[in-house]
């Protein structure tokens, strides 16, 4: 399989995740549902497109759609350097391509309160309020929220043994994540979902805490990346007979 392969089955897949994800939560400011409903709406939405682009990556690329499954692939001697970089290249390209044609979709839409829904909704990019929520707490939920995710890329995808189920384990890992941290960071537990719509955003004035709150989608999803990643392929991989 050439680079080029790879390469592009990367940035479509974080293409297709950040655009419906953003897409779905920029719906939601529209309609005005917001509580559960809305919450609801959103985890599925991320949940299913993560499922499909998984599924449809993963005989390419691997299907890793995300620089912190990427980063912990490189860890665990998965994936080489030069590849890693690729990746995580083409990912943020992908989800920056998303974030502007979501912009292009809802620019000039307003919700029933008058309400611009890029500006009410960021751009779908996940984001915390800094008065509740200090970066600590918020790097501490990314982290283990990407655990979860990435224990379920493990589990279903990575290890030999795992079901043929494609990405939809993993896709409903996700969507079980954001039913959970969904309010308090918006649960990206993936860089390139976080940095695409959001530079949008910033450059076009609806997300001033862009550059402020991107450490937390960095560190926080590969730090929770790499610790599960070593922990499977420590303790739970079958070994090789010597």
């Amino acid at each position: 399989m050439s680079s080029i392969n790879k390469i592009v089955a990367e940035m479509i897949g974080a293409f297709l995740l950040s655009f419906i994800g953003a897409g779905a939560i920029c719906l939601t400011a529209v309609e005005s549902a917001g509580g559960a409903a809305g919450l609801l709406g959103v985890a599925i939405a991320h949940g299913l497109i993560l499922s499909i682009a998984i599924s449809c990556a993963m005989n390419v690329s691997g299907g890793h759609v995300n620089p912190a499954v990427t980063v912990c692939m490189l860890v665990t001697r998965r994936i080489g350097l030069g590849d890693a970089i690729q990746y995580i290249i083409a990912q943020l390209i992908g989800a920056t391509i998303a974030g502007v044609l979501v912009y292009l979709a809802f620019k000039g839409m307003h919700n029933a309160a008058g309400i611009s829904v890029v500006e009410a909704a960021s751009l779908g990019t996940p984001k915390f309020d800094e008065n509740d929520v200090t970066m600590g707490r918020a790097i501490f939920f990314e982290a283990m929220m990407t655990f979860v995710l990435v224990f379920a890329v493990f589990g279903t995808a990575v290890d030999p043994r795992a079901p043929k189920i494609g990405g939809f384990g993993i896709g409903l890992a996700l969507a079980a994540c954001i039913l959970i941290g969904g309010p308090i960071t918006g649960t990206a537990i993936n860089p390139s979902r976080a940095f695409g719509p959001g530079l949008v955003a910033c450059l076009t004035g609806n997300l001033p805490q862009f550059a402020a709150q991107q450490v937390v989608y960095w560190v926080g999803p590969i730090a929770g990346a790499v610790l599960a990643g070593l922990i499977y392929d420590t303790f739970i991989m079958e070994k090789k007979p010597a």
